[in-house]
């Protein structure tokens, strides 16, 4: 099969049951991929990089009807003369140093730009800053801009004419920007030119209120007269206004927590925040500070069998799920996790989970809680309804599965485990591995598990001996010692004595146990010449048992002459 072939049907399977499905597809397979969240975003990644970089392999559209994201970007300035034509491509682009640019150029040619338009400009520099933005799904590695040289200031201070707007532009990128002082001298400026802020120019002062202020007292102070002057000025607070104020709270010590509930009853009294599609954030923000069980419950009580919008550009990655997750698994309240999870089943409450990062964050809270506080029937019942669908454990969720086998004394379903542990790619993570072989090794299990147990360390040792890993597997006297151990339990003596060889190699020494569990085996089967060599390696580690495997040796073992 061709390569074109191959690509064309990946693009159909991806478009016909999406990424996720896409994973259970090579997890069924058995492929060994990367972790679900590394891998997506180099998907990602890379396929934007191609689209956009090389865009003119990608100009024919398949497609119908028209798919716009499988299409490349339109980066290409189109217009290239002095006009305010060119400076709104450029402002749509989002290509600030261009849109600067084409603005200086308009003025030194005398050409009047139009109040609209520069503050089109304003919004796009107080955004950005005086860098252009990351494409696509890279970081943003922009240093944040000069607040004392910049841009936004210099465009302001030459406007023939400023609005509300002008000011608000300019407020909201100081304060994005940590000019917090520079921001209330603006807003002082547009009260002396006779201009009211609006709803967006106060929620940025609100959020800006405790930096400029030291003491709780005068940040509380501040917040109020910010409210009560919008009041005077009639402008109506949103729930972005409340999250403001109960995010400032935060910064307000005790007297946070005493002023939240008045906050949260006046939300009430207008019908914002608590209605039946609240932001997330107002739930978040109140039980951060406020931080009380009570409290939690109340809000689990208002919200169940609701349905939610996002309405505050901090509702996905500060949800009630990614906040309410973390206080049930230190509280080790499974009755609430479970409430709290039941809500991701309403509506498109799942939405609010925010992108893949935080989704593994919430699934893995949730499913930590559950290897602590269920049965393990239960947790194997999450455990292949979450994984690998919903949920990539890291090598933390599956040591914590690993101890829920252990507590309840199901750990014949630890090979079964290894598999999926391969897959997932966290066959390379010491702590893991170690702890895994010496939960087998611990103690002896039934003949039948023996074997499997057996199977499974052998696979394991293979790891370490692998030479061409990406991460390779280290040897130590634990891992030794219990892969050892293991094939002593199932009694293949020949593949024991063997790892003993390793011992040399790897520079670790036996310990004590091992060498009498050695001596057990080689009894059971009756051999001298074992028992004689199995003192020599001893003597060799300079093992302070060897004199009494001498003793043992010769009072049970039938030795000849030479041996002895």
């Amino acid at each position: 099969m061709s390569c074109k072939v191959i690509i064309l049907e990946i693009q159909i399977f991806l478009l016909t049951t999406g990424i996720v499905k896409l994973e259970e597809y090579f997890w069924c397979c058995g492929i060994t991929v990367y972790p679900k969240l590394q891998y997506i975003f180099l998907c990602r990644t890379a396929a934007k990089y191609f689209i956009n970089t090389y865009p003119k392999y990608f100009q024919k559209d398949f497609a119908n009807p028209h798919i716009p994201c499988l299409m490349p970007e339109t980066l290409e300035l189109q217009v290239n003369e002095v006009s305010e034509a060119a400076l709104i491509e450029r402002i749509q682009l989002r290509k600030v140093k261009a849109a600067v640019d084409m603005y200086d150029q308009l003025l030194q040619a005398g050409t009047p730009v139009s109040l609209d338009l520069t503050n089109d400009l304003l919004d796009l520099i107080s955004l950005y800053g005086d860098c252009d933005p990351a494409r696509g799904d890279a970081p943003d590695k922009s240093l944040k801009p000069n607040r004392e040289n910049n841009n936004a200031e210099r465009i302001f201070n030459m406007m023939p004419e400023r609005n509300r707007r002008s000011y608000g532009a300019l407020i909201r990128g100081m304060v994005k920007h940590g000019a917090y002082s520079k921001a209330f001298n603006t807003y002082t400026d547009l009260l002396n030119n006779r201009l009211t802020g609006d709803v967006h120019i106060f929620n940025a002062l609100i959020s800006a209120a405790p930096e400029v202020r030291e003491k709780y007292v005068e940040k509380w102070d501040l917040i109020v007269d910010l409210l009560k002057q919008m009041a005077e000025q009639k402008v109506k607070p949103t729930l972005l206004t409340f999250n403001a104020v109960l995010k400032a709270l935060r910064r307000c010590g005790s007297l946070g927590r005493t002023q939240a509930f008045p906050v949260i009853n006046e939300m009430k009294a207008l019908g914002i925040g608590l209605s039946p599609s609240p932001a997330q954030t107002s739930f978040q923000n109140m039980q951060v500070t406020l931080n009380s069980k009570e409290i939690l419950q109340d809000v689990l009580s208002e919200i169940s069998g609701k349905s939610f919008t996002a309405q505050d550009p901090d509702d996905e990655i500060k949800s009630c799920w990614s906040l309410l997750s973390p206080q049930c698994l230190a509280t080790k309240d499974i009755e609430q996790a479970y409430r709290v999870h039941s809500l991701l089943g309403v509506g498109e409450n799942w939405k609010l989970l925010g992108d893949s990062y935080y989704q593994s964050i919430y699934y893995g809270r949730f499913f930590n809680l559950l290897c602590m506080m269920e049965h393990i029937d239960v947790v194997l019942k999450w455990y292949k309804e979450l994984i690998p669908s919903l949920y990539y454990p890291n090598s933390q969720g599956m040591r914590d599965l690993l101890q829920a086998l252990d507590t309840d004394n199901r750990l014949d379903l630890i090979p079964q485990i290894w598999k999926d542990i391969k897959r997932m790619g966290h066959d390379n993570k010491t702590e893991l591995v170690e702890e895994m072989l010496s939960l087998m090794a611990r103690e002896n299990q039934i003949p039948e598990v023996q074997q499997s147990f057996a199977d499974c360390a052998l696979d394991v040792k293979a790891l370490y001996t692998q030479t061409d890993r990406r991460v390779p597997l280290s040897w130590s006297a634990g891992s030794l010692s219990s892969i050892t151990s293991i094939l002593l339990a199932a009694e293949r003596t020949q593949q024991a004595w063997e790892m003993l060889k390793l011992f040399k190699l790897a520079n670790r020494v036996p310990s004590e146990s091992l060498m009498n569990q050695f001596l057990e085996s080689v009894k059971a089967s009756n051999n001298a010449q074992q028992a004689v060599e199995l003192v020599q390696i001893s003597a060799s580690f300079c093992l302070s048992i060897t004199p009494n495997l001498m003793e043992r040796v010769q009072q049970e073992f039938d030795l000849t002459e030479e041996q002895r």
